[in-house]
């Protein structure tokens, strides 16, 4: 049997701590995205009792287990099966989980919640443990320390930042309508704004089966305005994923699917603030490749004129869209989203699995600018603009720490303990997306200012690449 402890201190009284604990989205907060979800429950939030049932996969996290130790019955599922149960709970002060089922011979985890000096809250967490006989010799014990060293920073820097963000801009509760909660950074937005004690309606394109969602069809311009009655900002989050070929059926559905999706909420929020209880902010996607796909020797402020290749069109024509809520007097915040960093998702996504193999290397040419922003950076951004009300017009939603495509490789490797000595052939992007979208989505150069963003206060988590990829990936 093993044991793990990580204590850490927070600045907010131990009320505030274990609440946050307690509502919805905590867990996912907590969670590396794309390495754990919860496929069932919780049946009754942390309280005793309560169960989860989780899906662990992650190259990270298999990496624990070697295929010639692996267990066949792990070796057979998508991911690793976790069944846990909440075994104690004292409000204020504890909570336990124990594992039902699962891949380990044992898991208890204690989170423990003590005063600390000043009016903090001094949180430890107790994992005790048993490694199955086939992980724990080959280094397994080691592994699973790293691994459980890797999270619980991630946890404690996730609520450090969270916890932040709500104080600074802390006030009444808001309804927030979230059109694309399913996505990446939707998921994680309407966890982020559930800890804070916000409401969340998620806009769904099948009939609604609770109170907190709203059924709508873009496609079809059909969203009830009644539904958004209450609601205090609207996002939109919604479109078809571009990282595909660039045929004329996608690209038709690319810009389609967020022109219909833009115009079906703006002439919802209109009719309901006429109706007297609609919307007073619209909160719209949109990328930095707004401004093209290559604008090497350019510092990119939100004032800087869009590009001219198809992503800029349509960035072009989305933000133009989103525009009709200010004719009725709503407020509309536009983040030009650049290159997101998460284990899941986007470009660090792809290029993890090769870097793992001790295969990776830069993606572009190496003198390439690359504006990127981590995850939960961009979540906390949205957070921000939704609950800011002085946030008004475009902001770039990029980290101040632009770098080229060789340097970000080589951090990369130097995160994962890697060789970061092989690009990838210029052809091969090509290949796989054709000519015109490796053009705009793997082959660019664009360095973009945040400078915007961070005058109306936000504050970055992770402003420096390295600090942000070893959050991403846990490490």
């Amino acid at each position: 049997m093993t044991v793990f402890e990580h204590t850490a201190t927070y600045p907010h009284p131990r009320a505030e701590v274990f609440g946050w604990h307690e509502r919805p989205g905590a867990f996912v907060r907590l969670s590396p995205p794309g390495s754990i979800v919860t496929v069932d429950g919780p049946s009754d939030g942390i309280h005793a009792g309560s169960r989860r049932a989780l899906r662990i996969s992650s190259p990270l996290i298999a990496a624990l287990w070697p295929g010639r130790t692996m267990p066949s019955t792990v070796r057979t599922v998508p991911g690793l099966r976790w069944l846990v149960e909440h075994t104690a709970y004292e409000s204020g002060s504890l909570f336990v989980d124990e594992q039902v089922s699962g891949p380990l011979r044992r898991w208890r985890h204690e989170h423990v919640f003590e005063d600390a000096e000043d009016g903090g809250t001094r949180i430890t967490d107790r994992v005790t443990y048993e490694l199955p006989p086939a992980l724990a010799g080959s280094g397994g014990e080691r592994r699973m320390r790293r691994y459980l060293d890797g999270l619980f920073r991630f946890r404690e820097e996730q609520l450090r930042a969270d916890l932040a963000l709500h104080r600074q801009l802390s006030g009444a509760p808001r309804v927030v309508a979230v059109a694309g909660a399913s996505g990446t950074i939707g998921s994680q937005l309407t966890a982020l704004l559930t800890t804070g004690g916000h409401t969340v309606l998620r806009l769904v394109r099948r009939p609604a089966r609770g109170s907190d969602e709203i059924s709508w069809a873009p496609e079809l311009g059909d969203l009830d305005p009644a539904r958004l009655a209450g609601v205090d900002a609207v996002v939109n989050l919604s479109g078809r994923p571009i990282v595909t070929r660039f045929t004329p059926t996608t690209k038709h559905e690319i810009l389609w699917s967020r022109l219909d999706a833009t115009r079906t909420l703006t002439r919802a929020i209109v009719a309901a603030r006429r109706a007297g209880d609609g919307p007073a902010a619209l909160v719209q996607a949109n990328a930095v490749g707004y401004y093209g796909g290559h604008r090497p020797g350019e510092l990119l402020t939100e004032d800087s004129p869009a590009g001219t290749d198809f992503l800029a069109d349509v960035g072009r024509r989305w933000e133009e869209t989103a525009r009709r809520v200010e004719e009725d007097g709503a407020r509309l915040v536009v983040l030009r989203t650049g290159t997101v960093l998460g284990a899941a998702a986007g470009m660090l996504a792809l290029e993890l699995p090769l870097f793992l193999i001790g295969a990776g290397g830069r993606i572009t040419s190496p003198q390439a600018m690359i504006s990127w922003i981590g995850l939960d950076d961009i979540t906390r951004a949205y957070g921000h603009v939704i609950l800011d009300e002085s946030c008004r017009g475009p902001y770039n939603a990029v980290a101040p720490e632009a770098v080229i495509a060789g340097a970000f490789a080589t951090r990369l490797g130097e995160v994962l303990h890697r060789p970061s000595l092989i690009p990838t052939p210029g052809f091969a992007p090509a290949l796989l997306l054709g000519r015109e979208a490796a053009a705009v989505l793997v082959h660019t150069d664009l360095h973009v200012s945040p400078v915007k963003l961070e005058a109306a206060g936000f504050r970055f988590a992770q402003p420096e690449l390295v600090s942000a990829l070893r959050h991403a990936l846990a490490r």
